[in-house]
């Protein structure tokens, strides 16, 4: 009995869908909401770039996508995160943050050959971190443009490549435009969840004034049969920029005295060092090694110390010495 009444019961309902197709004029039903286009293709890039770049399996769990002001943007980053700043046409600025986590995995991963699950330790990204991932953040960019290729999206999202990398926060106030922008915020999975980290795309929301124009190489370059040499340029190109922006530690020597130990051990808070009169004007600017670079004249420029450089003498015997 009971049985009868649930047959009927799916009769009448199966009876009812058919009538309100009829009256819809034998049209489908709309289709289910989806998630947007770019979650979607940032996703799938995400996960293609991983591991075409490295062979690492990465996964995308879950993926917030927020409307945000600059001073919005600043406040979402994860503390110790990877800031690479990304450029794209028309001059625009982005960022993506790979956080301490994910940053860890990835560099794991490229140090190792795979992801570790020891306790996560808290340091700042360093400049070699960022040269070991900008491969992995540009071929995530292109992957992204291709899953976008023919859509309105790719006018404010395509075209990025990596740019520099940023050891503090504090300077993106300022070197980042005040618009809107469009924030991806990613939950990621290394390794089948060896590590699970997240990862912000943060672009500007408006397309390019100049329109969309993706990164072209120089003619030299170029040409439909350069696989390798393109691969190679590309390579002379990023190392370039990671060696040319690294820090050079540069030391200005007024003298150099050589006195007994027992002398400095003796020297107390007040003591007077007496310098050559003659110190004020050369001044050497040395390496971190102590090689002579350049000569320099002891003064002051805007309230601070400053030095004036000077060409060195032909018979001066501290002259840096070209390479030959």
């Amino acid at each position: 009995m009971g049985d009868a009444r649930i047959m009927a019961g799916d009769d009448a309902a199966t009876g009812g869908m058919v009538l309100r197709r009829k009256a819809a004029g034998g049209r489908p039903p709309p289709p289910e909401p989806t998630e947007p286009l770019a979650p979607r293709a940032l996703r799938r890039a995400l996960a293609r770039a991983a591991q075409a770049d490295c062979g690492l399996a990465l996964a995308a769990t879950e993926l917030r996508v927020i409307d945000a002001s600059l001073a919005e943007l600043l406040e979402v980053l994860e503390l110790n995160a990877l800031l690479a700043v990304m450029e794209g046409p028309g001059d625009r600025l982005g960022l993506m943050a790979v956080g301490p986590a994910v940053l860890t995995g990835l560099i794991e991963h490229r140090t190792t050959g795979a992801v570790g699950g020891a306790e996560l330790q808290t340091r700042r990204p360093t400049r070699t971190d960022a040269a070991m991932c900008a491969g992995l953040l540009d071929r995530t960019m292109a992957e992204l443009e291709a899953g976008l290729a023919g859509t309105s999206d790719l006018g404010w999202a395509g075209g990025y490549r990596y740019a520099s990398f940023l050891d503090d926060a504090r300077p993106l106030g300022l070197l980042l435009e005040d618009v809107p922008y469009q924030i991806l915020d990613v939950a990621l999975e290394l390794a089948g969840g060896a590590r699970r980290g997240r990862l912000i795309l943060a672009l500007p929301r408006t397309p390019a004034r100049r329109g969309l124009a993706l990164p072209q190489r120089a003619d030299s370059e170029a040409g439909p049969a350069d696989g390798a040499a393109g691969d190679a340029a590309i390579w002379r190109d990023r190392l370039t920029r990671t060696v040319m922006g690294s820090p050079a530690r540069l030391e200005a020597v007024l003298h150099r005295l050589r006195i007994p130990l027992n002398a400095a051990l003796a020297w107390q808070q007040g003591d007077f060092v007496l310098l050559p009169g003659a110190a004020l004007d050369s001044v050497r600017l040395e390496s971190g090694g102590g090689k002579p670079l350049a000569h320099a004249r002891l003064g002051q420029t805007l309230g601070q110390r400053a030095l004036r450089l000077q060409l060195p003498q032909p018979d001066d015997p501290s002259r840096p010495e070209k390479d030959t």
